[in-house]
């Protein structure tokens, strides 16, 4: 097995178990028949981010791209359905599916009819997608500075988070190996990311582990 392909597998293993850690949030909702405790935003753009990587990968013809982010569309519809049967904000939930779905149908008229077939049609589909995932990786730097702010790693998920460096890692390394730099430079904010948020586990986690147990009662 070459360096490349042993990249293809690590890409295939951790980011499909980085999708499956939605599997957590499906279990949540179908326990107590709610979604209330739960975001439905993160579902509906990460589907929308598989399926700008999925048009990328078949048409670059890369096996890899395609498998991984198909999976990842039907993990992202499945648990979007899933809220959509839970929630009871069905009217405000409808109306970002449809937005997702008109935005899909735009980028695909303008990426398959406008953009001539080509070199320029990959190029602009790969800037467009790199764009989109650089937003999802830097978007939770809120979170973080909140976290920062109360000392507390309650919101923050170690095995998302352990997922997200891995699957980040192999796939900056994968597209540094294939020379493309729209899979790789996407993928270098997920690293530094997960980086801080294990830096916050490191430097806050100890202090919630120490808390006392017992709730003080107030009179």
């Amino acid at each position: 097995m070459d360096f490349l392909q042993l990249l293809s597998w690590a890409c295939i293993i951790f980011t499909v178990g980085m999708f499956s850690t939605g599997l957590t949030d499906l279990k949540k909702m179908k326990a107590s028949q709610s979604a209330d405790n739960v975001q439905f935003l993160p579902f509906l753009t990460t589907c929308l981010n598989n399926l700008g990587w999925l048009y990328y990968g078949l048409l670059k013809g890369d096996g890899t791209l395609i498998f991984v982010n198909t999976i990842g569309a039907i993990l992202q519809t499945i648990y979007i359905l899933t809220y959509c049967h839970y929630t009871k904000e069905k009217k405000c939930v409808l109306a970002q599916t449809l937005a997702m779905v008109c935005v899909l149908c735009v980028g695909w008229v303008y990426f398959s009819i406008v953009i001539p077939p080509g070199q320029t049609q990959l190029s602009q589909l790969g800037l467009a997608c790199s764009v989109f995932t650089i937003s999802m990786y830097l978007s939770p730097l809120t979170d973080l500075l909140q976290i920062v702010r109360s000392k507390s790693v309650d919101r923050l998920s170690r095995s998302l988070t352990v997922a997200t460096f891995f699957t980040s890692t192999s796939w900056t390394l994968y597209g540094l190996q294939l020379q493309d730099y729209y899979i790789m430079v996407p993928n270098t904010p997920g690293i530094f990311t997960s980086l801080i948020r294990i830096y916050l586990f490191w430097r806050f986690g100890a202090v919630f582990e120490n808390k006392p147990s017992y709730k003080l009662v107030q009179i």
